[in-house]
Formats: C-alpha cells, structure tokens, sequence
C-alpha cells in the first residue's frame, strides 16, 4: 500500500528518478520544469528541505513498498494559516485514486499537524483529472481564473474547518 512522507534528503535520488520518467507526461497537462531542474536537482533538493525546515513548505512523497516515488504531494507558501497545495502522480499509478486519496491525507495533516486553516489549488480547465480531484476532496472553485502556459486556468479553495472538527471528533470519540 501507497504511503504518504514527508520529504527527506534520503528521498533525493527516487525523487529524481520519479521527475525523469514523468517528465513529458507532466508536461502534457503543465509547463515543464525545464533542463535547469534537472541539472541542478541535488542544490534544489537541499534548499527545499530548508524551506521545509523554516515551516515554508510542507513537501511530501507518495512512496511504493520498495521505496519508488508514486507522486507528490506538497503545501507550499504556508502564510497566515493557508497554503497552496500542488500535486503531481506518475503516469504508471494515475487513475486509480492515489490522487484523491493522498489530497485527503494531505488535507488532514494541514488541518491537525500544521495548523492550517484553509489551501489554495490552481489547476487549467483542461485539466479534467486535477479538476476532479480537487472537486471530490472539497476544493471550490473561487471564480478567480489565470493563465498558465497559455492555457486558462482556475483558482480553487478549501477551508479546513471540517476536517479539523472530524479529527477532534475522533480524538475525543471513547
């Protein structure tokens, strides 16, 4: 079974691999990262698990049984409570719910371990799949739209509210 981890640098060389063979799978639905990430991977890595470790970021890998990367799952730009979630999944384990089932994860940790009050998503109109899995776990559209590569897009939210009153529900239950 899939397992969601917070990013570590032992996480660096599967990370590389999994951005690699996704790479033109990526970028069918957003812009390329560009050679430069590639190039300097390694430099990247280190300065995000700083970014992590000053509470910017919280940065998380779906991992399969023997280690491989399945996808990401990040919260960056936490300020004021909220952050923007983004997320990506390997071609091989797309369409089957690891999506869904780890913005959900994702949701929860925000709410309960990091104190979040609410996310931000943006994803293009032409993205149908991040489209669905922003709707199925709560995200909103907010009517504010964007550009992303020439292609329209479309700002999303979701208040964390309740999930957190699910998880002390929980907490509490005897």
């Amino acid at each position: 079974m899939p397992e969601l981890q917070r990013l570590r640098r032992d996480h660096a060389v599967a990370l590389l691999a999994f951005e690699r063979e996704n790479r033109a799978y990526f970028a069918q639905t957003i812009p390329d990262r560009g050679d430069d990430y590639f190039t300097d991977f390694d430099a990247r890595h280190s300065e995000l698990l700083a970014e992590q470790d000053a509470g910017l970021h919280h940065l998380h890998l779906i991992v399969d049984a023997v280690g491989a990367v399945l996808g990401r799952v990040n919260l960056v730009g936490v300020e004021d409570g909220t952050a923007e979630l983004g997320y990506r999944i390997a071609e091989r384990a797309a369409r089957q719910g690891l999506a869904t089932s780890a913005v959900r994860q994702i949701c929860v940790l925000a709410a309960t371990e990091y104190g979040l009050t609410a996310l931000r998503a943006k994803t293009t109109l032409d993205n149908a799949g991040s489209r669905a899995v922003l709707a199925r776990t709560g995200f909103v559209p907010t009517g504010d739209e964007f550009t992303l590569g020439h292609r329209p897009g479309m700002a999303y939210v979701r208040d964390l509210t309740d999930v957190r009153e699910a998880a002390a529900r929980e907490t509490a239950a005897p």
